[in-house]
């Protein structure tokens, strides 16, 4: 109000700061909408990417150790032709489960009392399984593993529910998921999976 008791009328300069204040609370609202719709699609890509081609997994339980411990975050790349030594995630009685690959198709298994594990009559080093054992086993070994199956055991022998066991058994392509090859937790255990 101005002294006559009228309303005061704006300046330029009123005027001005005005269309400033509008301006920016616009270019802010844009900027904040822009930010929500990258942050959308960069989830929408996140899921579809770790969905279709890098699946991420806990680990439950101890049949992995001292390679994989429980409640480790790793991530799983869906790629075809998995050899010795690999780790594959893959489908089990409504479970996913993580082991590494001790044979092919086509190739012999054999286990020793005190679990060496030979492979075409040729025991394997296995840095990864400190501990031997032949652990649950009911298949009659030597054991040929059938065609596009894979033979996979824990590294943590005596306890470990795996290929030894009939109730398991080899696990074919369809089952598995993919080669876990990244640990993503804890990040002071970040890296690749050996």
């Amino acid at each position: 109000m101005n002294g006559d008791g009228q309303p005061r009328r704006p300046s330029v300069a009123d005027i001005e700061a005005e269309i400033e204040r509008l301006g920016r609370a616009r270019a802010f609202r844009t900027a904040a909408w822009g930010a929500v719709k990258a942050l959308i699609v960069v989830a929408a890509v996140s899921i579809l990417l770790s969905t279709l081609w890098a699946p991420t997994f806990r680990v439950y339980g101890e049949s992995m150790l001292p390679t994989l411990r429980d409640g480790e975050l790793v991530v799983a790349f869906r790629q075809g032709g998995f050899e010795r030594g690999d780790i594959v995630a893959f489908h089990y009685s409504n479970k996913i489960l993580l082991k590494r690959v001790i044979a092919v198709a086509g190739e012999w298994v054999d286990i020793s009392e005190d679990g060496v594990v030979s492979v075409d009559g040729e025991a394997l080093d296995e840095p990864y399984a400190p501990e031997k054992a032949l652990g649950e086993c009911d298949l009659p070994l030597p054991y040929q593993v059938p065609d596009g199956r894979w033979f996979v055991m824990g590294d943590r022998r005596l306890t470990s529910a795996d290929s030894r066991s009939s109730a398991i058994g080899t696990v074919s392509g369809e089952q598995i998921i993919g080669r876990v090859a990244l640990r993503v937790w804890p990040l002071n255990a970040f890296g690749f999976v050996e």
